[in-house]
């Protein structure tokens, strides 16, 4: 048997749970948005915009961990929007998600400040509470 033959596992950047989170993200995102899910050979149906990626990402992040949300992405190795970025164009590369040719990374980068959008904003919802 040959080594060199055998493909390795490919390595992850970020921890494997926030690739499941951001699959998640894009299937709510596309939910809230109407947009419905990707068919083969038909994306642009399905398709958001990094922007509206993050948006999701930042709704979902803040519902699942509320204050604890920049405690996890640090876990998990993220610290700002163009890690997202990073890992949606990893996640293409492997086949996992899709991207038109009008994508790029430069569509994560610095759209929001991890610690304004999960900290210094975060409004803790007390209409249930009493």
């Amino acid at each position: 048997m040959n080594l060199s033959s055998q493909s390795a596992p490919p390595q992850l950047k970020y921890h494997p749970a926030a690739y499941t989170f951001l699959i998640l993200a894009l299937e709510l995102t596309q939910r809230r948005l109407g947009r419905r899910a990707a068919e083969e050979g038909s994306d642009e149906g399905a398709h958001i915009s990094g922007q509206e990626l993050l948006e999701g990402v930042r709704k979902l992040a803040l519902d699942q961990f509320g204050l604890m949300t920049l405690a996890v992405f640090k876990s998990w190795g993220i610290r700002s929007t163009v890690d997202i970025g990073h890992m949606v164009f990893e996640m293409v590369e492997r086949g996992d998600m899709r991207k038109t040719d009008r994508d790029t990374l430069a569509d994560f980068s610095d759209i929001y400040r991890f610690e304004q959008a999960f900290d210094t904003d975060y409004q803790i919802d007390l209409k249930h509470a009493f």
